[in-house]
């Protein structure tokens, strides 16, 4: 089964990028009462669905992680350590290397920047080089190339597609040098680590469960989605789908956002005149949450309970507006730890084999210790960089 861990990590927010939304029109079908009924596309019938792993994820989120209490981005789930002596090479001086994916949203822009702030931290890096792919897979394996033969000692790989990487991150491995695959999964066991926080159906299932609590059992609920066909969002969305088939909430549709604000605006106005009343909105990725909540606003009806995600602008809202919401998360942290791992096996000292990492959701009780009106709106919370040389101005 060690395959099937290796394929997962993506923030919801990376992949904004290409995305196509569903005509409201082809998601619907006939119900068994004559009503018109969602039909529901991906989640549970996606193939990246598997059970086994969804209830591995939520079985994590209760287990006590190894490690420095205070830095969730050295700790480990379950670790199954792996050996690094073949990669030693003591005394430092190393060329570390970064296929990166794509800056293309603040999630990714946070999250690289926590990354350099941490490799500025280890003398022993001598030089740090990345590549940015733009978000083509065409590009990246170009990268991949172009880093393998550049004397690298180290090389840490956060995919833009899982399949269409595969075969690059294969060919890196076969040059010996220890690949580090981070964010976004690929299909083969060969990089010395794979590090991600615990997944997507831990993501979905926080908010869903929040929704169950708060909706009750006949509760309307609309899914707002980023894009089809991605493993983690679909393994968000398929996580939230089991939690509320269990308890009885009507999916009254999924929707594709694009990731766009004035989308999302216009598909809940759609739904708030389609359904008359809306008694709660999941999202599998938080950026555009409060234009779904300027939707209602627009309407001059009370939000109902909504999930978002650990992004300034929907914590402060939250916070002002009084709301009852929730934000699970899939942490910028986790940009620190590949450059912690590539340390530690070019010191020929054990890395976990898989690196899940803690995923803390945000709660109404919890949410002034992530709340920074310092910071501007597209800041996320969890980025672990707040200790760091430089912050908040670099983040800022």
């Amino acid at each position: 089964m060690r395959k099937r861990r290796w394929i997962a990590g993506i923030a919801a927010a990376a992949l904004l990028a290409g995305a196509c939304s569903d005509d409201s029109d082809d998601t619907e079908a006939s119900g068994d009462d004559g009503e018109e009924a969602a039909d529901i596309q991906g989640g549970l019938d996606s193939e990246f669905f598997s059970q086994e792993e969804m209830d591995a994820q939520l079985a994590m989120r209760d287990m006590e992680p190894e490690g420095p209490a205070d830095k969730p981005w050295e700790q480990a789930i379950q670790p199954t350590y792996v050996d690094t002596a073949q990669y030693a090479q003591p005394g430092g001086g190393w060329k570390v290397c970064f296929s990166n994916a794509a800056t293309d949203n603040p999630w990714r822009q946070v999250g690289f920047t926590t990354m350099q702030a941490e490799a500025a931290l280890h003398p022993e890096i001598a030089e740090f080089t990345v590549l940015d792919a733009e978000a083509s897979d065409d590009k990246q394996i170009s990268d991949i190339e172009s880093l393998t033969g550049q004397g690298c000692d180290a090389l840490i790989v956060s995919p833009n597609t899982t399949a269409t990487l595969t075969p690059a991150v294969e060919e890196a491995c076969a040059t010996g040098i220890p690949v580090i695959v981070f964010d976004r999964g690929v299909n083969t066991d060969c990089p010395v680590t794979f590090i991600k926080p615990i997944g997507g159906y831990a993501f979905g299932a926080d908010a869903a469960e929040f929704l169950v609590d708060e909706v009750g059992e006949g509760g309307k609920v609309l899914a707002l989605r980023i894009l089809p066909g991605v493993d983690v969002l679909e393994t968000r969305f398929a996580g939230a789908q089991q939690i509320f088939e269990e308890n009885g909430i009507e999916l009254v549709g999924a929707e594709f956002t694009e990731g766009d604000a004035a989308n999302t605006k216009s598909i809940v106005s759609d739904y708030i005149a389609r359904e008359g009343e809306l008694d709660g909105i999941w999202m599998d990725a938080g950026a555009t949450a409060v234009a779904a909540i300027e939707a209602f606003e627009d309407e001059g009806l009370d939000v109902p309970p909504i999930s978002g995600e650990d992004q300034q602008d929907f914590l402060q809202k939250w916070n002002d507006d009084e709301l009852t919401a929730v934000a699970p998360t899939y942490p910028t942290y986790q940009w620190r730890t590949p450059v912690i791992a590539a340390v530690k096996i070019l010191n020929g000292e054990q890395v976990p084999e898989a690196w899940n990492l803690p995923q803390p959701k945000i709660t109404e009780e919890t949410l002034p210790d992530y709340l920074n009106p310092e910071m501007g709106p597209l800041f996320y919370a969890l980025c672990g960089c707040q200790e760091m040389p430089g912050f908040p101005e670099n983040w800022q």
